[in-house]
C-alpha cells in the first residue's frame, strides 16, 4: 500500500510542514550540485555516527556530535529517499501540524527525530555507518496522526500482480500495517538494518505516540479524525 493522500482537511495553511519540506529539497539539491566525494564528505561530515557519539569524539565530522543529532535529519541519500520521506510529511504532517501551534510542531518534530537516531544508535554502538534522513522524524508524525486521527481516510494505492488502484483506506490500518513492516523488518533485519535504519523508524513512531499528548491543543480530541467517504 502506498499513500497518495489523505481525505483530512486542515483548518490552518501547513506553514511549518511546507518549510521542513523546502529546507530538506533545499539541503538534496545542495548536496547533489557537490557532487563526487565532496558530497560524501558533507553527507559523512553532518550525518550522525553512533561510535562518535559512544566514544566521544568527532573525528570524520564538521560538525559537533550533539549538532548531528539535528542535522542528519536533513540529509538525503538520493532521490527516491527524500522523494518518500517528503510525501509522507505532506499527507500526515499537515493534520499533525494542524493540531498544535507551529511552534510546538517544529519542536515535537525534532524530538522524534532525536529519538529515532538514538533507537537506532543503541543497537548499533559501534557501528561507524552514518545515518541521514528525516523518516525518524517523520515516524513521529504517523504515530501523532495514528492517535489524533485513525477514521480519517487515506487515498492508497494498491498494487497486487496486475491488480492496480487507488483506494481510501482508514487511517489506521495504512499506520498500522506501516508500523508492523518497521518492527517486523527491524528484528529481522541483520544489525544496521541493510541501509535502512529500521529501528529509527520504530523508536520514532513510538515517540509520536507518547509525545503527542504533551503537544497537541487542549481542544483537539485524540481519536478524532474524520471519515469521509467521498474521494
Amino acid at each position: 500500500m502506498i499513500p497518495i493522500r489523505d481525505i483530512n482537511p486542515t483548518v490552518r495553511f501547513p506553514f511549518i510542514t511546507v518549510l521542513l519540506i523546502g529546507v530538506n529539497i533545499a539541503v538534496f539539491l545542495y548536496q547533489v550540485t557537490l557532487g563526487g566525494s565532496a558530497g560524501e564528505s558533507f553527507v559523512t561530515s553532518y550525518a550522525f555516527i553512533p561510535e562518535r557519539l559512544f566514544s566521544l569524539t568527532t573525528a570524520g565530522g564538521k560538525a559537533p556530535v550533539a549538532a548531528t543529532l539535528f542535522t542528519s535529519l536533513f540529509l538525503h541519500g538520493g532521490l527516491f529517499h527524500i522523494a518518500g520521506n517528503m510525501l509522507f510529511l505532506w499527507i500526515f504532517g499537515n493534520n499533525v501540524e494542524d493540531a498544535m501551534t507551529r511552534v510546538r510542531f517544529i519542536v515535537f518534530y525534532l524530538f522524534c527525530g532525536i529519538a529515532a537516531t538514538f533507537s537506532h544508535a543503541l543497537v548499533n554502538v559501534s557501528s561507524p555507518v552514518p545515518v541521514i534522513g528525516a523518516s525518524g522524524a517523520i515516524s513521529g508524525v504517523l504515530g501523532a496522526y495514528l492517535l489524533l486521527y485513525p477514521r480519517a481516510r487515506v487515498l492508497t494505492l494498491v498494487v497486487f500482480g496486475f491488480f492496480v488502484r487507488t483506494v481510501p483506506v482508514p487511517a489506521v490500518v495504512v499506520l498500522g500495517f506501516w508500523f508492523v513492516l518497521q518492527f517486523a523488518n527491524a528484528l529481522l533485519s541483520p544489525r544496521g538494518g541493510g541501509g535502512v535504519a529500521w529501528f529509527a523508524h520504530v523508536g520514532g513512531f513510538i515517540a509520536g505516540l507518547a509525545l503527542i499528548g504533551l503537544f497537541k491543543r487542549r481542544d483537539v480530541r485524540f481519536w478524532g479524525g474524520r471519515s469521509y467517504g467521498n474521494v
